[in-house]
């Protein structure tokens, strides 16, 4: 399979993109999340496009080679929504399939919210629907524990200096450590070390969290998604409780929820053939 890598404007940000798949085929969006990049959809991305899909896995702004501007404002869910519709404007289509994993999910459920029009389906990979992490977090003492690090990322520079120290040991350890044994190889760690290398990115990436936690954005009154919708969830995710699953899906008026009991956070990795499957049959539903 051919990678054609690319570098997208879309208002003020230039996003660094890889592409696959026949030109004219119906556009899909991959959008990763923390502290992932395009590479995060390395087992998507083959697959979708050989079912005749035109991929774009864009690296998000402040991650890989894409545009990191400063300031914690710069992060906002609207701006971050924003990029995506830009992309898909990029590419000569008036809507697209978006798949969003983590930080990726947030966008994609935040642009079935703000920019259904933009927006043929939607599938979403371990992320809730905002207003249920909301809830969440406000009741739930198990989720906030969970979710401890988010508060840790709000402090200045000591994030950066933790993840990046002997050689990303942090950072690894976050992926080796949340997933299946052996799940990221040697190979898969060095292009991670790589893109979080890049001058400015694990500023950038960090400030997604600060964004979300200092500048919230409000939820709009109507909270149920329209378009339809797949959310696979791997159970056994350490950041992110099952329990946030089912109401998301019951807040969409055509939602489909697909539990992996064995997987983790990260189910595009582990279950990679499985959720092919699932995201294929979903789009040529």
């Amino acid at each position: 399979m051919r990678l054609e890598e690319t570098t997208i404007r879309t208002g003020r940000i230039a996003l660094h993109a890889v592409e696959a798949g026949p030109p004219d085929g119906p556009l899909v969006v991959l959008l990763h999340g923390f502290p992932e990049f395009w590479y995060g959809w390395r087992e998507q991305i083959g697959a979708l496009a050989g079912a005749g899909y035109r991929v774009l896995a864009p690296d998000q702004r402040g991650y890989g080679r894409s545009d990191k501007p400063r300031g914690i404002g710069a992060y906002q869910l609207d701006l971050l929504a924003a990029d995506v519709v830009g992309l898909i404007a990029a590419r000569g289509r008036d809507r697209a399939t978006v798949v969003g994993h983590d930080w990726g999910g947030a966008v994609g459920w935040w642009l079935a919210l703000k920019h259904p029009s933009w927006i043929e389906r939607l599938a979403i990979l371990n992320m809730p629907h905002p207003a249920v992490m909301a809830e969440q977090l406000r009741r739930d003492p198990a989720q906030r524990a969970m979710s401890w690090y988010i508060l840790f990322f709000q402090l200045p520079w000591l994030p950066e200096a933790a993840l990046c120290a002997r050689d990303w040991a942090g950072a690894t350890g976050a992926l080796v450590g949340s997933g299946r044994p052996g799940l990221f190889s040697a190979a898969d760690l060095d292009r991670y070390r790589e893109a979080w290398s890049q001058p400015g990115a694990m500023t950038g990436m960090l400030n997604w969290y600060r964004a979300a936690v200092r500048r919230p954005p409000r939820l709009p009154r109507d909270r149920r998604v329209a378009v339809p919708t797949l959310l696979l969830w791997g159970a056994r995710d350490v950041a992110l409780s099952r329990a946030m699953a089912r109401p998301s899906i019951e807040l969409c008026d055509r939602g489909r929820l697909v539990l992996f009991e064995d997987a983790t956070h990260w189910v595009q990795h582990e279950e990679a053939g499985r959720v092919n499957d699932l995201l294929i049959d979903f789009l040529g539903d």
